[in-house]
C-alpha cells in the first residue's frame, strides 16, 4: 500500500512538472509572437503634423565636467509640418538607438523597438510661422528617444521640441555614430534618497544638464531662424532629476517663458529661490513632488522641497497628479509591450499606458498655451499656498 502511494506522488509531480513545462513554453511562445507586433504611440491632439531630424551639437562655451573638451550633444527635434506634406515616416529607434532595448534576458520581454510605429515624418519641410520652442529633458539614465510621444504631441499643437539626452548621465547617448554609456559621477542612481550628500550631488549636478537645456534652446534658434517665435522666451519641461533642471533652467533664463516639472524631486536653487515665469508640477499618484502626496506616497520626504519652491516662486503654478500612474508612465514604456514579470520591475501604474500620455499632453498643451499666450484655462489645478 505504501509504495502504490509513493508511485501516485510521483506520478503527481510528474504531471505537475509537464504542466508547468507546457504551460511555461506555452507562455514564452505568446511573448515572442506579442514582442514583434506593431505598437503606436498616441496620436498627436494638434492640427499639425509632426517632423523630426536629429543632431549632434557641441557646446564649445562650456568643459565638460566628465570628460576632456567641451559638452556634446545629442538633440532630437520635433516640429511643426504642415497637413497634406507627405514623407517618409521615422525609425523610432534608428541606428545604434537600437541599444535603448533591454538588456538581456529581459529584452526578450519587451516588444522589439522596430515594432513601434511612430507618426513623425522623417526631416521634413518646417510648417509656414514661428513657434515658441520647448526643452525637453529625461529622467535620470534616460534618453530623449523614449518621450517621442510627448514631443510629438507638443509638436502637433505649433512647438519646436528639442529632446536632449544628458551624455554620461544616460545609459545610451549616441553622438557621431558611436553609442556612449553612462558614468557614475554623471548618473548618481540614488537622488530619490534622503540619505547624505545627495541633495548636494543633485544641486552639483542639475547645473550641468540646466546648462545642457539652454544650449540646446539657444541652438534650436540658430538652426531654425525663420521659424522660432522670438517674442516669447523658451519653455523647459523635464521628467524625474529632468524636472529639477528644467526649472532650474527656467530659473537662471531671464526670458524663460514657463518651465514644468514631470514627477521630478526639485534640486539646486530654485527649491530655496524659486523660479518666476510660470510653472507646472505633475506628479504619479505614489509621488509627494506637487507638495501634496498622491495616495499610493509612502513616504512625504519630497513634499517640504515642493513647498520650499512654491512659496519662493512668484508666477502662476499648477500642481496636479495623473491617477493610477507611476514613473515611467511619463514616457513611452506606457505603450511599449512589457510582459510579465518584466512589467512589475518597472515603475509602471494600473493607468492605461496611451491615456496616460494623452493626459498629460492635455495638461503640457493647456498650460504652455495658457503661460505664453494667455489663453483662457478654466479649471486650472491650483498648488497650495
Amino acid at each position: 500500500m505504501a509504495s502504490r502511494g509513493v508511485r501516485k506522488v510521483r506520478t503527481g509531480i510528474v504531471i505537475l512538472l509537464l504542466l508547468v513545462l507546457v504551460g511555461g513554453g506555452g507562455y514564452a511562445g505568446w511573448v515572442l509572437v506579442q514582442r514583434s507586433e506593431p505598437v503606436g504611440l498616441p496620436a498627436p491632439s494638434g492640427d499639425l503634423q509632426v517632423g523630426r531630424r536629429t543632431y549632434d551639437w557641441t557646446d564649445n562655451a562650456r568643459r565638460d565636467p566628465f570628460s576632456e573638451g567641451s559638452r556634446r550633444l545629442s538633440v532630437w527635434v520635433w516640429y511643426p509640418v504642415a497637413k497634406g506634406v507627405a514623407a517618409r515616416k521615422v525609425e523610432y529607434a534608428p541606428g545604434q538607438w537600437g541599444g535603448l532595448q533591454a538588456e538581456k534576458p529581459w529584452s526578450m520581454l519587451q516588444g522589439q523597438l522596430d515594432a513601434v510605429r511612430d507618426p513623425a515624418l522623417d526631416k521634413a519641410a518646417i510648417a509656414p510661422g514661428r513657434f515658441p520652442v520647448v526643452t525637453l529633458l529625461p529622467a535620470m539614465g534616460l534618453s530623449a528617444p523614449t518621450y517621442a510621444a510627448l514631443a510629438e504631441d507638443l509638436a502637433s499643437h505649433g512647438y519646436l521640441v528639442a529632446g536632449v539626452t544628458p551624455t554620461y548621465s544616460a545609459k545610451l547617448t549616441v553622438i557621431d555614430g558611436q553609442t556612449i554609456e553612462s558614468k557614475p559621477e554623471a548618473s548618481p542612481g540614488n537622488l530619490d534618497d534622503d540619505g547624505p550628500g545627495i541633495q548636494e550631488a543633485g544641486d552639483q549636478l542639475v547645473a550641468t544638464w540646466a546648462g545642457d537645456a539652454r544650449f540646446a534652446a539657444a541652438q534650436v534658434a540658430k538652426q531654425f531662424p525663420n521659424s522660432v517665435n522670438t517674442t516669447v522666451g523658451a519653455s523647459y519641461v523635464g521628467h524625474g532629476f529632468g524636472g529639477a533642471a528644467a526649472l532650474e533652467a527656467c530659473r537662471t533664463d531671464a526670458r524663460c517663458a514657463a518651465a514644468v516639472d514631470l514627477d521630478g524631486r526639485q534640486f539646486g536653487q530654485a527649491v530655496s529661490k524659486g523660479v518666476q515665469a510660470p510653472i507646472m508640477l505633475l506628479g504619479a499618484d505614489d509621488s509627494c513632488i506637487t507638495s501634496i502626496c498622491g495616495p499610493d506616497a509612502k513616504s512625504d520626504a519630497d513634499r517640504d522641497t515642493a513647498l520650499s519652491l512654491l512659496r519662493a516662486s512668484t508666477n502662476t503654478s499648477w500642481c496636479a497628479t495623473i491617477p493610477d500612474a507611476r514613473h515611467y508612465n511619463f514616457t513611452d514604456y506606457g505603450v511599449y509591450y512589457l510582459a510579465w514579470p518584466l512589467r512589475r520591475t518597472l515603475p509602471l501604474g494600473s493607468a492605461d499606458g496611451a491615456r496616460a500620455l494623452t493626459r498629460q499632453a492635455g495638461y503640457l498643451t493647456t498650460f504652455l498655451s495658457h503661460a505664453l499666450f494667455q489663453t483662457p484655462a478654466p479649471g486650472a489645478p491650483a498648488c497650495p499656498s
